[in-house]
């Protein structure tokens, strides 16, 4: 077991200061608050390969998503941090499902890519008080469990923003009293060595990541998108939204 240990602040201090790698500002490679990123692909079978393939390291089972459509495999990438594959479940293949939902999104990639991102909080009740206060909109929190292939349950609470800038924003998540947290047992010999946001507008995500208590690195393209670079004993694995 392991404490929730990150705190999520709209007061001062360095938690709050948000710059592109390139300026006088240091930031940490990888966000101290990442709870874990979401590399969505059509088939679970075929994105564990891929991230074997890559690292080296096998992607356990972790379980399905009732009502959800989905399931997913697991992969620690270093102390409370972690790599998702999540995918269409077979079993819940009647689960109608519409754009922008992420069932949908999944059902129709053609390559693996990061989908989504989640960013850990141990106070998601104070959370929504100051993004209410903020007037930034969002659901929840929303109560969330997944039975574990052992018959271990582990419980969750997310908060989603209704306006997360095409996936560049995280959902934020609080993890149950009792929950071990899937770093923990998840198969290990990968780090995430690093996490970024590119996007033409550098000042304006910059400063949303900062109302929101996020230290991201955050660089210029002329696409957005989320990066990440994950090692492991084969090698370097290269990931994108």
């Amino acid at each position: 077991m392991i404490s929730r240990r990150m705190f999520l602040t709209f007061t001062g201090g360095a938690m709050l200061l948000v710059y592109a790698r390139r300026s006088s500002a240091v930031v940490p490679a990888v966000p101290p608050m990442l709870d874990h990123i979401l590399l969505g692909c059509r088939d679970l079978d075929q994105g564990i390969a891929f991230v074997e393939q890559h690292t080296g390291v096998r992607p356990a089972i972790g379980g399905v998503h009732p009502g959800r459509g989905t399931r997913n495999a697991l992969l620690s990438l270093g102390k409370l941090h972690y790599l998702e594959v999540i995918a269409p479940d077979p079993a819940q293949a009647n689960l109608a499902a519409s754009s922008p939902s992420m069932l949908y999104t999944l059902r129709h990639l053609d390559q693996p890519r990061i989908v989504t991102w989640a960013a850990h909080t141990n106070d998601i009740g104070g959370l929504a008080a100051k993004l209410r206060q903020a007037g930034i909109a969002f659901e929840g929190p929303n109560p969330g469990s997944r039975k574990r292939p052992d018959g271990q349950m582990l419980h969750w609470q997310t908060l989603n923003l209704n306006d997360n800038q095409d996936g560049m924003l995280p959902f934020f998540i609080q993890w149950g009293a009792g929950s071990v947290h899937p770093s923990v047992d998840a198969p290990s010999g990968c780090e995430l060595e690093s996490f970024a946001a590119i996007t033409a507008d550098q000042h304006t995500l910059a400063n949303i990541y900062r109302k929101l208590g996020l230290l991201v690195d955050v660089e210029r393209g002329a696409k957005s998108a989320l990066q990440a670079e994950i090692t492991g004993p084969r090698g370097r694995l290269d990931l994108s939204s």
